[in-house]
């Protein structure tokens, strides 16, 4: 645990289409701060940064748009198939990732917040500094038809998203709470709404 830091941290995990948007939305009408890995991710290769500069150095040049930003695509296409550029790319981003993310937690100002990690089952030994992990779950074939109609897709390319990402009973087994996300509204809102108060009675044991 890491005594630097004042507030209480809950890492928000869940399965690809599990609902984690959604979770996180409620969370933030709440008056919550979310943190989102994938926004850390696009903050850590912004134009003139550190992060950007690494990628250039390692893969050149070529991988900037005309607007000196790092071009996705062209990335996507570099590394693709390509696990040791895979890895070089990760090496670069994925600490600066954890570090955003740990500085907005320790500046973070509110009762509690949320750091939203779509991958935490796979990089949690470099989470272990958080108080609390909350998974989102929801039984495969509702993933499976959520992302078909989300990203318009066939089920082939569906599963092997999902099949992908680290296992279902995995990331139930690092959670200390769980939200059962079957679609229904209501019952979505009443269960944010019970972690609420339940992590601002924990937060407030810890102030």
């Amino acid at each position: 645990m890491n005594t630097s830091r004042q507030g209480f941290v809950v890492a928000l995990t869940g399965g690809i289409a599990s609902g984690k948007s959604a979770v996180s939305k409620r969370f933030e009408a709440l008056g919550i701060h979310v943190y989102d890995a994938d926004i850390a991710a696009r903050a850590v290769v912004a134009p003139g940064s550190d992060g950007l500069n690494a990628v250039v150095a390692h893969f050149g040049h070529e991988v900037l748009d005309s607007q000196g930003q790092l071009d996705r695509a062209a990335m996507r296409q570099r590394i693709f198939g390509n696990d040791v550029e895979r890895r070089a790319l990760e090496a670069i981003t994925h600490p600066r990732v954890r570090a955003w993310l740990h500085d907005s937690a320790l500046a973070d100002r509110g009762p509690y917040c949320l750091l939203a990690i779509p991958l935490l089952a796979e990089n949690i030994d470099h989470y272990r500094w958080v108080d609390r992990v909350l998974v989102v779950d929801a039984p495969e074939a509702i993933q499976l038809d959520r992302l078909i109609r989300r990203d318009r897709i066939d089920e082939t390319l569906a599963r092997s998203m999902i099949e992908r990402q680290a296992r279902r009973t995995e990331r139930l087994a690092l959670a200390d709470d769980v939200i059962e996300n079957h679609g229904d509204e209501a019952e979505l809102d009443r269960a944010v709404s019970v972690l609420h108060e339940q992590y601002l009675a924990l937060a407030a044991t810890r102030r």
